[in-house]
């Protein structure tokens, strides 16, 4: 009888990944000196907690994206890096120490953003408004953009943000109604429309922004109707980008969008409306954002 032969399967290949998702690498001077100063002033930025792809080209050009509130977020979106639990008190000096790098770095624009801290909403949007305050006396010169979480609709803590008058309000929508359940836990789409809308309504001069992620399973006219809620409730500026899979733990990717696809997402939203859109597989919502408000004069000094 011939014996058997066990047959070893070869190891899974995994396909290249397409020339236009390849991100340059963290190095260099800026990078260390950046990182550097973030570690002193005891500080996070998103670039690092959510894994950005363009962390090296960004941080070479000076250009960081600080995430104020901790570094661990109430929620648990399935699409996100940051790492999740419960978070430690609101630290009302982190503020300072943030206009005080933004000030060291010499930035004309800086881009803010926090976790979501729904234990403490009031108190996350008063560390906004403070960051706004205090990067105005330190750095006078600079604009400020601040991305902010739904604070769950609350129209107190909204106001106090607004009324900080950031050049640019930035909250993300970030995919289409139907995968909300899965990627958003604690969101609702209706309420982040409203937060833009609601941000308007309290001051009709501020700009506002949104961004999408593609590829995680949304079909081309859920993506288009969310283009049409956000021009509907007053967004100024769009960004598109391609959705990548942190990790095993979190939702898989369904396809990846082409560079020409991009291209035409983009071209469809500006027939709504938008005052500018960046589109593009490496675009995340503060890539390029000093570029989007000097292309269109949207963000003046305020």
């Amino acid at each position: 009888m011939t014996g058997l032969v066990q047959i070893e399967p070869l190891p899974a290949t995994r396909a290249p990944k397409p020339e236009w998702l390849k991100a340059r690498a963290p190095l260099g001077e800026n990078y260390h000196s950046l990182k550097q100063l973030a570690r002193s002033l005891q500080l996070h930025t998103v670039c690092e907690s959510a894994q950005c792809p363009n962390i090296g080209e960004c941080w070479h050009h000076k250009t960081a994206t600080f995430m104020m509130l901790g570094n661990l977020c109430t929620r648990r979106c399935g699409f996100c890096a940051v790492p999740k639990g419960r978070p430690q008190p609101i630290d009302l000096d982190e503020p300072r120490r943030v206009a005080q790098a933004v000030a060291a770095l010499g930035l004309e624009f800086a881009v803010i953003t926090s976790v979501d801290r729904d234990d403490d909403l009031l108190g996350g949007a008063h560390a906004f408004a403070l960051v706004i305050e205090e990067v105005r006396r330190l750095a006078p010169a600079c604009r400020v953009e601040v991305l902010i979480p739904d604070f769950q609709g609350d129209e107190e803590a909204i106001r106090l943000v607004v009324q900080a008058r950031p050049a640019i309000l930035n909250h993300n929508i970030e995919t289409v109604p139907r995968l909300y359940r899965v990627a958003r836990s604690g969101a609702r789409y209706d309420r982040s429309l409203r937060l833009i809308e609601m941000a308007r309504q309290i001051d009709p001069a501020l700009v506002t922004k949104s961004g999408v992620m593609v590829g995680l399973g949304e079909e081309t006219w859920e993506m288009v109707e969310v283009f049409r809620d956000l021009a509907d409730a007053g967004c100024d500026i769009l960004t598109i980008g391609q959705y990548l899979r942190p990790s095993r733990d979190h939702l898989p990717m369904a396809r990846l969008y082409t560079p020409q696809e991009f291209k035409d997402l983009k071209n469809l939203a500006l027939t709504m409306g938008f005052r500018h859109v960046e589109s593009g597989p490496l675009v995340r919502s503060s890539y390029h954002a000093h570029e989007q408000a000097a292309s269109t004069g949207l963000a003046r000094a305020r």
